[in-house]
């Protein structure tokens, strides 16, 4: 969740003919992210918790792609870009 906000805070900042572009698909993937854990973790099994993260995960995927398409585009530095990420994987070595 805090990953979300982070990213609205910055998407925030984009341009505003963005809005409905890649704002949009930004801030839905950084939402789709937690909610997907939640709805999984509120499920009966073990299961389809598993497909709840898989769905997580896939939409991490997702916002790291329109991450690095919004750096390109500079409506991000790098730094904000190497921010973003390691909330996104705090294990990796994006810096």
């Amino acid at each position: 969740m805090e990953l979300a906000k982070l990213v609205y805070k910055t998407t925030a900042q984009f341009p505003a003919n963005e809005k409905y572009g890649l704002t949009s698909q930004i801030n839905r993937s950084a939402v789709s992210i937690p909610s997907n854990i939640a709805e999984g973790a509120g499920r009966n099994s073990s299961k389809e918790f598993s497909q709840f993260l898989s769905i997580a995960l896939g939409s991490a995927f997702e916002l790291e792609t329109q991450l690095y398409l919004a750096e390109s585009f500079g409506f991000i530095t790098n730094d904000t870009l190497a921010t973003l990420l390691n909330q996104l994987d705090p294990h990796s070595e994006n810096d």
